[in-house]
């Protein structure tokens, strides 16, 4: 059975009704990929320059944040995922990492619709508006959920763009449904063998990433993300921002994110991928995921990264264009931490667009 979802307190409008809510069975296992939804397309796109600040939650709750966007659900590999979508065109996938929801692409969705693009940014599983399962962690099921919301959309493929761990999901659906992604852009986060690779053996980057080693312990991260109104992920979100833009993140942002992760189940739900990322690594299935991971991605490919990216070292990142056998484009935003898309939106932007209108991407 699935956690009900608690970020909404009224009904979404004639544009946003909810679709079918999906169920986990309890042995964990998803079911078929891309579940058929709703198909549907976005109004008129809406300005490109939002403010910074969201102002007051409005009735949609914390995470059905008002802007030119429209938010519905649509169901996808056995279960309901809450999406924002803006504009016309070829689909673009936004995918969010730890500790944010579809809110971080706000820049990117205004961006990509006045490019001509249908820009789309989901919830992952457990976050957001999303459904809480009680399984189906796992990379592997949480990459079905993405190419599942590629066929519910009703479309044949996407741009997937992925930050923090919606990158590395980003990477694993590019090579198990190569043929649902039509392009990949990864931002802040290695291919996972090479993530895999440098924890184990890059004491620098270990040590970087001791977040996700503390994340193996029984309930104590889940109590520390949620104690005091989530300071913590202000405090990560802070911390791991580059000293460049001072602007981001600034309170009001902040409390967002901060609302949240207070949504219940939402701070367990979020770690759970970690946690299997340690856990199966000398465990049958983890062994088999590596070594699934081993076929190339034969999709263009744009990495993006922050120079002074606390939490994934420059290094770890850079050795990411070996397991791609296509155009492969390699960015280092200089003076830019781990939010880059936040940090420098338009020069994010700019990069990402400039990057999918390119009939030939070079390598």
């Amino acid at each position: 059975m699935t956690v009900p979802d608690s970020s909404a307190s009224d009904p979404v409008g004639p544009e946003g009704q909810a679709g079918p809510k999906g169920q986990v069975s309890q042995d964990g296992q998803a079911g078929p990929d891309g579940s058929s939804g709703s198909p549907g397309r976005s109004g008129p796109s809406g300005p490109s320059d939002l403010p910074s600040s969201p102002g007051p939650v409005g009735s949609g709750g914390p995470v059905r944040l008002d802007g030119p966007w429209t938010h519905r659900d649509v169901a996808a590999n056995g279960a309901r995922f809450h999406i924002a979508e803006l504009g016309e065109g070829p689909l673009v996938l936004l995918l969010h990492g730890f500790p944010q929801f579809w809110w971080t692409w706000r820049h990117q969705l205004t961006a990509l619709a006045d490019a001509g693009f249908r820009a789309v940014a989901m919830d992952l599983r457990g976050v957001g508006g999303s459904d809480r399962t009680p399984r189906g962690y796992d990379p592997a099921n949480l990459a079905l959920d993405i190419t599942g919301v590629i066929r519910s959309l009703g479309e044949p493929d996407a741009a997937l763009v992925g930050h923090d761990m919606g990158g590395y999901l980003a990477w694993t659906a590019a090579v198990m449904r190569p043929k649902l992604v039509r392009r990949l852009v990864v931002s802040s986060m290695p291919h996972p063998r090479r993530w895999r690779s440098s924890m184990l053996s890059d004491f620098a980057q270990s040590r970087a990433g001791s977040y996700v080693w503390g994340f193996q312990r029984p309930w104590v991260p889940e109590r520390q993300l949620v104690a005091d109104d989530a300071a913590l992920v202000g405090r990560l979100i802070r911390e791991w921002a580059g000293p460049r833009t001072p602007e981001f993140p600034d309170d009001a942002a902040v409390d967002v994110y901060r609302r949240a992760m207070c949504i219940p189940s939402t701070a367990h739900c979020s770690i759970e991928p970690y946690r299997w990322m340690v856990r199966s690594l000398a465990r049958p299935d983890g062994i088999q995921f590596n070594r699934r991971m081993k076929r190339p991605v034969r999709v263009p490919t744009l990495h993006l990264h922050g120079s002074l990216d606390p939490a994934i070292r420059t290094r770890s990142a850079a050795g990411s264009g070996e397991y791609v056998e296509a155009p492969y484009r390699w960015r280092l935003f200089d003076g830019l931490g781990h939010f880059p898309h936040e940090e420098d939106p338009r020069g994010f932007s700019a990069e990402l667009i400039n990057w999918l209108k390119d009939s030939e991407p070079d390598r």
